[in-house]
């Protein structure tokens, strides 16, 4: 059919007035007629003429610069005659597989003899020698059993509910019981009270709270570290060097104990807490063997506008057991280690209070809004991960579970009781032998000798208030 030579009826016709402004009108004449006539369709079978193959191959033929390049994988005129041999089994597979197999099982003594004998010899040590050491204890086989477990081959990057990977329901119930045994543990109401399982030591967990709450630069002050303090809590040598990250990051202004009683001077820690200005107070330490006045502590932190912090790392076993002064009545933070009079696996743990506030914090902490609820929760999680830490050491969140479970039976209180009574005894021994004790005795699961007395100073002994005791 050409429609370029068909004749039309159709028209188009253009009139322009005189008047330059008048619009231009179009007609149209609809007359037009067009007829064609029906091709019916039709479907046609391809025809194989034995040349289809022959024809596929030369239409995939190409040809560049006169040379001849084809896109098809040419066939081989000689089949193989058994095409399953391409995929025949490695003959040495078996045996290699057997040999994995027989490494992943070795026991540690067939696996690394060197390494088995030393840990041997440590054993013995622990066993025949007298640990005096108030930073260590010894766990139950529960726990060591959990901390050896296949749960150290499971990643789990973030908190119960919300993992980066798959495959963590069990871990976040492992977890979440946990945290819910840590509560138990403390007598605290989840209301009021939340907690962190994943530090994996106190001065992590110390850390933690400093960048949840703290810009670089911010203020903090705790015991001195030769006062019975920590150097977690921003220590100084007296040469000025800063010595843990705390003390780097952020300015720290210690106070001390009096140097005649050995006992927190009380008096001028308000004092200067009322001059620096810290935005947060650290009460708790590594080697103060009295009771901390909490109650007190609370009042100056309130006057200075701090957070009141507590570091029980190594009363945490004793608070659990009510066998000393509790800082959950007063305190805002609580971090503790996990391994020392807790009986647990190595690690730490952070608690904080949640809901609304029960007093003026008389702050805003990191440029946050102030709120009549506590934010600490949502910082102090998100400082644990991802700001400092990954994935959580699922195999000691389920020892430290278990530590936490034994933490409320009787026969753990009975076991704090005797820890008092032992460091009691020894400390009337020593008096009774005319040793000097710093404070002159002890409150809790630690004393501290001075041996200064004797003519020893601290080129010669490390310290000059030297051992630390702990009786299990």
């Amino acid at each position: 059919m050409d429609l370029f030579h068909t004749k039309s009826g159709l028209s188009l016709g253009f009139t322009k007035s005189s008047i330059a402004d008048d619009p231009i009108s179009l007609q149209m004449d609809t007359t037009f007629r067009f007829s064609v006539s029906p091709v019916p369709l039709q479907l046609f079978e391809e025809k194989d003429d034995g040349h289809r193959e022959n024809r596929i191959e030369r239409d995939e033929e190409i040809r560049i610069w006169g040379q001849s390049m084809c896109v098809k994988r040419q066939r081989d005129p000689k089949p193989l005659p058994n095409p399953c041999k391409r995929f025949a089994p490695d003959p040495g597979l078996d045996q290699r597989r057997a040999a994995v197999r027989s490494w992943g099982n070795q026991r540690l003594q067939e696996a690394d003899p060197e390494l088995s004998e030393i840990m041997s010899k440590e054993k013995q040590r622990q066993f025949l020698g007298i640990e005096l050491i108030a930073s260590e204890n010894f766990v139950c086989r529960a726990v060591m059993e959990a901390l050896g477990s296949h749960l150290t081959n499971k990643y789990s990057e973030g908190m119960p509910g919300a993992r980066y990977y798959t495959g963590n329901h069990f871990i976040d119930q492992i977890e979440s019981l946990c945290q819910d045994r840590a509560l138990v543990a403390f007598n605290l109401d989840s209301d009021k009270w939340g907690v962190n399982v994943q530090p994996y030591s106190c001065t992590s967990a110390n850390f933690a709270v400093y960048t949840a709450l703290l810009l670089p630069g911010d203020r903090m002050m705790g015991l001195d570290s030769p006062s019975g303090g920590h150097m977690s809590h921003g220590w100084y040598m007296p040469s000025g060097k800063k010595v843990s990250a705390a003390s780097i990051f952020f300015e720290s202004f210690p106070y001390k104990v009096n140097p005649q009683t050995g006992f927190i001077d009380y008096n001028k820690l308000e004092e200067k807490a009322l001059d620096y200005r810290p935005k947060i107070l650290i009460c708790g330490g590594s080697s103060y063997p009295r009771e901390w006045d909490y109650a007190r502590f609370r009042q100056i932190a309130d006057r200075c506008g701090a957070v009141l912090m507590c570091d029980m790392a190594h009363i945490s076993g004793l608070v659990a057991a009510k066998e000393c002064a509790s800082p959950f009545d007063y305190c805002d933070i609580v971090t503790s280690t996990t391994h020392k009079s807790l009986r647990g696996p190595r690690g730490g743990i952070i608690f904080y209070r949640r809901g609304a506030k029960s007093r003026k914090q008389g702050m805003c902490l990191s440029n946050g809004d102030c709120t009549d609820q506590l934010d600490f929760e949502e910082k102090i999680n998100f400082a644990v991960h991802a700001s400092l830490q990954g994935g959580p050491h699922n195999n000691h969140i389920a020892a430290l579970a278990i530590a936490l479970k034994q933490v409320t039976t009787p026969e753990y209180k009975a076991y704090m009781q005797q820890v008092k009574k032992n460091a009691q005894a020894l400390a009337s021994a020593l008096l009774k032998r005319k040793c000097k004790l710093v404070t002159g005795g002890t409150d809790n699961h630690l004393l501290l000798w001075d041996l200064t007395t004797l003519g020893l100073t601290g080129a010669c002994s490390k310290s000059q208030i030297w051992f630390i005791y702990v009786l299990c």
